[in-house]
């Protein structure tokens, strides 16, 4: 019987001093819990941004012209210097032209020659015509005069036409600019001699840098996006190799028809100013097209964050805790990102302290700068 008691007391004891333990253990791991994290939030809702559209662009002249020599000659002057803008219409070279006025004045002679023989002609014919009614020739006399008055007319038309042809090649002696632009370095060196016909004929090349093209393409669903919009009042914009941006703005001049198989791509071209000359030829851009704006959701940049699942945020909850969600980013606008999905009108965003955040760490909001 005492056994039994002095059992049972034992075992209370113990049980009493179990629950002192965990009320005790309760009690430290009360005091011992972490404060919330002071964080900076924002509270998201739909804003007006603009819809843009960003590809890498390449830089071309608005025209670009080969100058060729069009008759054969030595080469004799360079009238340009290389690199020189031009006005249309500028000489650029000259091919020797004692050849051409030679020639000019040969097809000057057979004209005066030809032309003699036909107001003969012409004098025969009215002759012959005479006695021919008169019935003093036969008819196949009269005939024949008028067919050598016929003759005569043709030789003079081929004689003109030769002349003609010895007047524009002696224009062609001089090398003009085509077009208005900027001017290459000269192909051919003086002394040469340059042929039409073969690869000698090509003096410069001339480009036209103002206004300016800028190729570049869109995927098929940013295509579809941008006709969707309001396409034909969008603005172009590009950013240079430096990081810089261009001061003016352009606008699209061209949209191919079809999709490329390979790319999965559509052409397109803008046309920019280009007065100052601060964007060359042959440049790679970036391109940012801007067509109209829509309602969405942005949040800071510094706000996403990115592990192998993709994008998210933090997100305060009505709990206080802190809350990891996935979003969809489109692109940026200014130093926001445009999100697409994963956030509500009215949800509250971190945007600091998210080096220290942890899923599910209590948190303290105050409202961000």
């Amino acid at each position: 019987m005492i056994k039994s008691f002095l059992a049972v007391a034992a075992t209370a004891a113990v049980l009493a001093g179990c629950g002192q333990g965990d009320a005790q253990e309760k009690k430290a791991a009360a005091q011992g819990a972490p404060p919330p994290l002071a964080v900076s939030a924002i509270e998201v809702a739909p804003r007006a941004v603009p819809v843009v559209f960003e590809a890498v662009g390449r830089t071309e002249g608005s025209r670009d012209v080969q100058v060729r020599a069009r008759v054969a000659g030595i080469l004799e002057r360079q009238l340009y210097h290389e690199g020189d803008a031009v006005k249309e219409g500028a000489p650029l070279f000259r091919i020797e032209r004692a050849p051409f006025e030679i020639e000019l004045q040969q097809a000057r002679g057979a004209l005066a020659q030809e032309r003699a023989r036909h107001a003969l002609a012409q004098q025969e014919l009215e002759r012959l015509k005479g006695l021919a009614d008169r019935r003093a020739i036969s008819q196949k006399e009269a005939d024949q005069a008028a067919s050598s008055a016929q003759q005569s007319a043709a030789a003079v038309q081929i004689a003109e036409a030769r002349l003609r042809q010895a007047e524009l090649n002696l224009s062609y002696t001089t090398v003009a600019a085509p077009i208005g632009g900027v001017t290459g370095r000269a192909l051919q060196s003086v002394g040469t001699l340059v042929m039409p016909n073969n690869d000698s004929a090509l003096l410069t090349t001339i480009t036209r840098h103002d206004p300016i093209w800028v190729r570049f393409a869109l995927s098929e669903s940013e295509y579809a996006r941008l006709r969707g919009s309001d396409a034909g009042g969008a603005s172009v914009k590009v950013q240079l190799a430096d990081g810089s941006d261009y001061p003016d703005a352009g606008r699209l001049n061209f949209a191919g028809s079809t999709v490329d198989a390979t790319t999965g791509t559509v052409q397109m071209r803008a046309e920019l100013a280009n007065a100052r000359r601060q964007l060359l030829p042959g440049q790679y851009v970036r391109v940012r097209v801007i067509a109209g704006s829509r309602e969405a959701i942005v949040v800071p940049q510094a706000a996403v964050l990115q592990n192998a699942d993709g994008r998210f945020v933090y997100v305060a909850g009505a709990d206080g805790k802190a809350t990891p969600r996935p979003i969809r980013a489109g692109a940026w606008s200014g130093g926001d990102w445009v999100v697409l999905e994963g956030l509500k009108a009215g949800e509250t965003v971190i945007v600091d302290n998210l080096g220290r955040l942890r899923p599910g760490m209590a948190v303290k909001i105050q409202k961000a700068g």
